[in-house]
């Protein structure tokens, strides 16, 4: 991936990590990595831990951010969100799946959409 696609993907999700500090959500972790996937973030809304995939684009050429978040896609965050939830002895919690779509124009106007419980957790098993 380029240099510029990475700092793009940074700054949609500082943007989005903002974005849900302001709703009131605490963020509890940023970038959650296992060998499955990554999570950008996790937050907790009340009682409930928030899974959170962030799409950031320049522009709508190939249609909104959040069209990225495939049934594949979904089932790799669920992976990840359930490892998480069973490392740190959580599987009781209420949980919730959120995407965050940003769209970063050069004009400098941003749109920030938030679809929260987006999808149920998906498994090919």
């Amino acid at each position: 991936m380029s240099d510029a696609r990475i700092n793009l993907g940074k700054q949609g999700e500082d943007l989005a990590a903002q974005h849900l500090k302001k709703m009131g959500l605490t963020i509890l972790a940023r970038n959650y990595r296992q060998k499955t996937g990554e999570i950008d973030i996790i937050a907790r809304d009340k009682n409930c831990l928030v899974f959170v995939e962030v799409k950031t684009r320049k522009s709508l050429r190939f249609g909104q951010p959040f069209e990225a978040v495939t049934q594949k896609k979904q089932a790799q965050l669920s992976k990840v969100a359930l490892d998480y939830l069973s490392r740190n002895k959580l599987l009781d919690q209420s949980a919730r799946f959120d995407v965050i779509s940003i769209l970063l124009p050069d004009n400098g106007k941003v749109a920030i959409e938030h679809l929260p419980n987006c999808f149920e957790p998906v498994s090919y098993f």
